[in-house]
């Protein structure tokens, strides 16, 4: 039987985001999105979500090279564009395919390329997954820059860590960013300052859609509830019929 991925609200930050200001790139080769920083002598804090106080990461002072803006929120993208193809229709595809939350998916990818399937980071991981050549080559991807051949791959690759770890989402993020070793050396999540903000800022996005939707839930449960009074027997009495609730697609 198919094993089915339904992550649950992810109860790690819930904080809203807002758009990145800029990156701290470290001297270890990594990078680290963030809103601002705060130099506090040997320790700098690099505050990764929206509430401005609480959700940052400390790393050394001496091990930021340096900082610099981060770029533009990505724009929709187009989907006359001969380049890409329409992104939502990836995801919903391979969210079918692998059994893992279409939202989730949607998170990884924003958090990895910021939806930019041209996207190639200094360390020469490539589109939207933004998948190394080895990793691409191990998962049958011929071009990484294919929107679709790339998320096929990098879900592929995100479902085997799911299951590796249990359904554990901070385990399988944390892998699909240090990699598999890192965490089996740590029994966790490493304590990587790049790792943890990855991995808060996936959950960060994909919270903030699943409050959404669930803000949304009370108004259409209403909605249906009202629609299906009608009247009974002489017309002084009135039936309600619930309509069959639909739950959570992430729920269930």
């Amino acid at each position: 039987m198919c094993r089915v991925f339904q992550l649950a609200l992810l109860c790690v930050l819930t904080v809203p985001q807002l758009p990145a200001a800029e990156i701290a790139n470290l001297r270890n080769g990594y990078s680290i999105t963030n809103e601002h920083h705060e130099t506090l002598g040997e320790t700098t804090r690099l505050y990764v979500g929206g509430d401005g106080a609480s959700s940052y990461v400390e790393v050394a002072t001496s091990q930021i090279e340096s900082f610099e803006p981060a770029p533009s929120e990505p724009q929709q993208l187009s989907p006359a564009s001969p380049t890409t193809q329409d992104l939502n229709g990836i995801i919903s595809s391979a969210s079918a395919r692998s059994q893992i939350d279409a939202d989730f998916i949607a998170s990884v990818i924003r958090a990895e390329s910021g939806n930019n399937p041209r996207a190639v980071s200094h360390k020469g991981a490539q589109g939207l997954m933004q998948l190394m050549p080895q990793t691409a080559s191990n998962l049958g991807v011929k071009n990484s820059l294919d929107p679709a051949q790339n998320v096929d791959g990098g879900v592929r690759y995100l479902r085997a860590l799911l299951l590796q770890y249990n359904g554990d989402a901070a385990k399988a993020l944390a892998a699909y960013n240090a990699g598999p070793q890192r965490v089996r050396q740590y029994k966790g999540v490493p304590p990587y300052p790049e790792t943890h903000a990855y991995v808060a800022r996936v959950i960060t996005d994909y919270n903030r859609k699943k409050l959404a939707e669930q803000k949304q839930q009370p108004k259409s449960a209403a909605y249906k509830t009202s629609a299906s009074r009608r009247p009974t027997g002489n017309g002084s009495k009135t039936e309600t019929e619930v309509a069959p609730g639909g739950s959570d697609p992430g729920s269930e």
